[in-house]
């Protein structure tokens, strides 16, 4: 008998397979609404060329193997899968009605090619195996593809809510300023707001937070301006303001005369803020925070310790990993060091401007010693040194 081709198949009888997988796209609800006829088939068109191309070309058992995996080798071209993957999200597909087209395309090409071989000849099972494995390696650039474009819509539509929310919130903590300075209205007035004040500026530091955040994923990360400085003086001017905030709790300072280094002031007091703030809400209430400042050679360490229940092993890993906390929270109780107050991205913040500066923060935990975050910095930038 005679072996039919699955690739010969695919260019003689393209228009019945992309009719019969335009039937099925037009079953998915939404519809493609923003694709006329040919731009739908057009994609598809070009995937099954490609295919049959695939299928014609003589590849080893290694390559094989990556492209069932779904890492094949590639041009520095966009592909057509990729391209498809763009439209789909454009008109609203999602990632499972995605996929669905690509088992869809599948069953169409081998139903059709099993009936049109019939009784007169033997399909060849090699070019089964090898159409799978092409199919495979479309899907997994597709889905990259629209997972990519999904990540990238989110951070644009989050990097904008936070810039505009920014003046609005502004007027807001201008004017109950204002309020809280008049001397002339009932101190119920000055009361309220106050508490406007200290929410606005709360809402203000998620903001900024959420605006470092995107920062650091659409691009080159967060900005620092540094200069020579005195740490001590930005230790002891952020452990101040934590005691103001929080006048119940004790926190204990500990820093030499001074300590001068190349830094950008603003970033290291967000980040001691943050790590300060941690210590206090995840601490015991009756145990004190304590801050330390020591130079190390060419290095400067900050620790930060509290007491209190350890960080679980588990969480340890992933501690400065962005949104981590959110997603632990949802589905579980709260178990221990987990931001319950913030957007969850507070930490790793903090982790990327301290590698901005070229530095690192780590943190150990235990029953006997507590919780200590560890910071060290080259006092010098690699930029600065000779």
């Amino acid at each position: 008998m005679t072996q039919h081709r699955l690739g010969n198949f695919i260019h003689d009888k393209m228009e019945s397979i992309l009719q019969a997988w335009e039937d099925f796209a037009r079953t998915i609800e939404p519809p493609a609404l923003t694709m006329d006829d040919t731009e739908l088939r057009d994609h598809a068109r070009q995937m099954l060329t490609a295919f049959a191309s695939d299928l014609a070309t003589a590849q080893s058992e290694r390559e094989r193997s990556a492209k069932s995996k779904g890492l094949g080798k590639r041009g520095p071209d966009d592909t057509a899968a990729e391209i498809h993957a763009e439209a789909r999200l454009l008109s609203g597909y999602t990632v499972v009605q995605l996929v669905s087209e690509y088992r869809a395309l599948r069953s169409s090409v081998l139903t059709l090619w099993a009936a049109d071989v019939g009784d007169a000849g033997t399909p060849n099972m090699g070019d089964v195996t090898r159409f799978n494995e092409a199919v495979d390696q479309a899907l997994a650039e597709s889905v990259a593809r629209y997972e990519f474009m999904v990540k990238q819509s989110q951070n644009m539509f989050l990097a904008i809510l936070g810039h505009d929310l920014r003046n609005p919130l502004g007027t807001v903590v201008t004017g109950s300023n204002f309020l809280m300075q008049a001397v002339d209205i009932p101190p119920r007035y000055v009361l309220v707001a106050t508490r406007m004040f200290n929410s606005a500026k709360r809402m203000s530091k998620l903001i900024n937070d959420l605006i470092d955040f995107t920062r650091t994923h659409l691009g080159p990360g967060i900005p620092i301006q540094v200069k020579l400085g005195n740490l001590v003086g930005v230790c002891e001017e952020v452990v101040d303001e934590m005691r103001t905030y929080h006048p119940e709790r004790l926190i204990e300072l500990h820093v030499p005369a001074k300590i001068e280094a190349i830094f950008d002031e603003s970033r290291l007091a967000q980040v001691l803020s943050n790590l300060i703030g941690n210590a206090i809400q995840y601490g015991t209430p009756d145990e004190p925070v304590s801050v330390r400042l020591a130079g190390d050679g060419d290095d400067v360490v900050v620790t930060i310790n509290n007491r209190g229940a350890p960080i679980a092993v588990d969480h340890i890993r992933t501690i400065f990993d962005p949104m981590v906390r959110i997603a632990a929270n949802a589905g579980i109780a709260d178990s221990g060091y987990m931001e319950r107050t913030s957007l969850g991205i507070g930490l790793y913040i903090s982790r990327q401007i301290v590698h901005s500066h070229g530095g690192t923060v780590g943190v150990e935990s235990n029953a006997a010693d507590g919780t200590t975050f560890t910071m060290t910095m080259p006092r010098l930038p690699a930029g600065f040194r000779s």
